[in-house]
């Protein structure tokens, strides 16, 4: 679909951003050559911001330049998933951990609000929505972590992680699984229990990626 133009931001960023959603969204598969003719025409813009978002793209590690062949869609090798969910453990436990110590009263109730509004999407086909509800409710736990590096290194991963989080919360299951190892994660962090709740974000997060893995074994 043509891009809307956004008065506050340059074409080439609203370019980038679409095309960025379109792989995360899985609408551009792993794989998938990029023509920068055939997506300008697409987007109802010229080659230049299409060729500036590939190569911004390629940056953050969605796209991939093979020499005399062009630019892919970056796939996802078991590898790739390994790594990330291997460091992603590790950063939801520590965040878990700091948020129970750290976290407000009004950040609580917060986190509490936002566990039921996953719970209304729970059972629904609405994925967007879905993984939008559930990106959120991380998003409360790292803020209420107090710790910016951390919060930093996290937010490096997001298109990484919003990627695996469309095809994981798909599966059949899942997110009804997830809502309830997001109520155990709650219910540690008010209890002021940073052990428990490092070991159940750390689980929640394993649990992610064993279902990302069958899903794509499925595939």
């Amino acid at each position: 679909m043509p891009v809307k133009l956004d008065n506050y931001k340059p074409l080439r960023e609203v370019v980038f951003e679409s095309l960025r959603e379109a792989i995360i969204k899985g609408v551009l598969k792993p794989g998938e050559r990029l023509m920068e003719v055939q997506l300008a025409e697409e987007l109802g813009v010229s080659r230049t911001p299409v060729r500036e978002a590939i190569r911004k793209l390629e940056l953050e590690g969605l796209v991939v330049m093979l020499p005399r062949r062009g630019a892919y869609v970056a796939g996802i090798s078991v590898k790739d998933i390994a790594d990330v969910f291997e460091v992603r453990a590790a950063l939801e436990a520590l965040a878990a951990s700091l948020a129970a110590e750290r976290i407000t009263e009004e950040e609580l109730e917060e986190l509490e609000r936002s566990l039921v509004e996953i719970g209304e999407v729970s059972e629904t086909q609405d994925i967007e929505t879905i993984v939008a509800r559930d990106t959120r409710f991380h998003d409360i736990i790292y803020r209420a972590s107090r710790n910016n590096w951390l919060i930093q290194i996290i937010s490096n991963l997001q298109d990484q992680l919003q990627r695996f989080r469309m095809t994981t919360l798909s599966r059949p299951g899942r997110t009804r699984e997830a809502v309830e190892e997001h109520r155990k994660i709650v219910e540690a962090i008010s209890e002021r229990n940073s052990e428990l709740a490092a070991q159940l974000a750390r689980e929640h997060i394993e649990n992610a990626e064993s279902s990302l893995l069958s899903t794509l074994k499925e595939r």
